[in-house]
């Protein structure tokens, strides 16, 4: 590990665009503390130390929710607006047509950045109004005015930080918008450790050790998971042409257990969060049943049992459906068909279609079971232990795991294409 630490330092330009990207990563965490005028800090904190949807919700911002900073949205409205536009290469054949060439790429990456702009205003507009009207204290009066402000500076903080991760992605080093969620998880380690501390006593000494163990033990598994793949064999047929000849090598097509990655979790948590969110705005209505209906479902997704099980269906049920979105069976057989290979022992054309996706679909079974398993991991670790500040993040887990897997793949790949170079 030293030797290759060592080998990176001396590369200059490698050297240089790792540090550029730790820049800009301590930009962005000065950016999560900045906070936004007229808001009462301390009141604020205590409202997302209680409420356990919104405290999901500061994770993936990176804390700036929990500090009202001017990049409170974080990367969530980029992602929402990324994936609107998958999802809409399925239903709209032309976009499905653009995501095949460079350019259409291009093109569908600019109207992705336009629509991140309304998404993060509406998002902004949705998180003041709700901490106006739910949480007395935090916001006081505030004028037309200022509320535009606020918006405004919201929106700005969001394209910034999607400025900042393409900067960190153009330099090859790791994907922007993971990395600046992964920064965001990892900032908060020092405030659990600090608490931890403070509350620690040598009763939960055992406890502190099995969940230290518990951790260790779901990183082992999100890596076997997240690199875990099953190569089905590919044969390609021999061509002779005068007197040369072409092709009849072996090679094998990868299928990844975990295609989807975290992006079922992301898809879960809107669905779940959804519901709540609606009815926080709707606690002070004029209506008493409308009152007692929001109240309701507040109370039916504070109930862990509730909460865990629909989380737990949602995720797994994500997880095969983004797999449809990304993986195309009928699209690799017909390219494999072009380029005369063959999976042995099945025919060309549409039965290698029905195999692939049959191997497909069991294969994902065992990664969305895990995926399922890891979303509700902090709340099967808090019902058993009752303590919530120790519960073992499954999700921000995976996030950072992945990530790291990631950035040392594309570290690793540009030494390689250095040796190359050297030869």
């Amino acid at each position: 590990m030293f030797d290759k630490l060592e080998q990176i330092w001396k590369a200059k330009d490698l050297r240089n665009n790792i540090l550029f990207v730790l820049g800009l990563l301590i930009i962005f965490r000065l950016a999560a503390h900045i906070p936004i005028p007229g808001v009462n800090a301390v009141a604020l904190k205590n409202l997302f130390a209680s409420n356990q949807i919104l405290g999901l919700m500061n994770l993936f911002s990176g804390g700036g929710m929990e500090n009202f900073s001017i990049v409170l949205m974080g990367v969530a409205p980029y992602i929402t607006s990324s994936i609107i536009f998958q999802l809409l290469g399925m239903i709209v054949p032309s976009i499905e047509e653009m995501q095949k060439e460079e350019s259409g790429r291009q093109k569908i990456n600019m109207w992705t950045r336009w629509l991140t702009v309304p998404l993060a205003a509406m998002q902004a507009y949705g998180m003041i109004t709700l901490l106006r009207r739910g949480s007395a204290g935090i916001l006081g009066d505030i004028s037309a005015f200022d509320f535009g402000v606020m918006i405004i500076t919201i929106t700005a903080g969001t394209i910034f930080l999607m400025w900042i991760g393409e900067l960190i992605s153009e330099k090859k080093i790791g994907n922007g918008i993971s990395l600046l969620i992964f920064a965001g998880i990892v900032s908060a380690i020092p405030a659990k450790l600090q608490q931890i501390s403070l509350t620690f006593d040598q009763t939960q000494l055992f406890m502190l050790i099995g969940f230290v163990v518990i951790g260790i033990a779901t990183v082992v598994g999100v890596v076997i998971i997240n690199e875990g793949q099953r190569n089905i064999p590919v044969q390609y047929a021999r061509q002779v042409r005068g007197n040369r000849a072409f092709g009849g090598t072996s090679t094998h097509l990868p299928l990844r257990v975990n295609m989807a990655g975290v992006i079922p979790i992301i898809f879960a948590i809107s669905v779940v969060l959804f519901p709540s969110m609606i009815a926080q705005f709707l606690v002070h209505a004029k209506s008493a049943w409308i009152v007692n209906l929001a109240n309701g479902t507040i109370a039916f997704f504070n109930n862990q049992l509730y909460y865990g099980l629909i989380y737990f269906i949602l995720v797994f049920a994500f997880t095969y459906f983004y797999t449809e979105v990304i993986f195309h069976p009928a699209q690799i057989a017909e390219n494999l068909q072009k380029q005369g290979g063959f999976i042995p022992g099945i025919r060309p054309g549409k039965n290698t279609s029905d195999y692939l996706s049959n191997t497909t679909n069991k294969i994902i079974l065992v990664g969305a079971l895990f995926l399922g398993l890891i979303a509700i991991l902090p709340l099967i670790m808090r019902y058993f232990t009752g303590m919530q500040s120790l519960s073992v993040g499954g999700t921000s887990l995976l996030i950072v795991v992945s990530v790291v897997i990631e950035t040392v793949k594309q570290i690793e790949a540009q030494m390689t294409m250095r040796e190359y170079d050297g030869l």
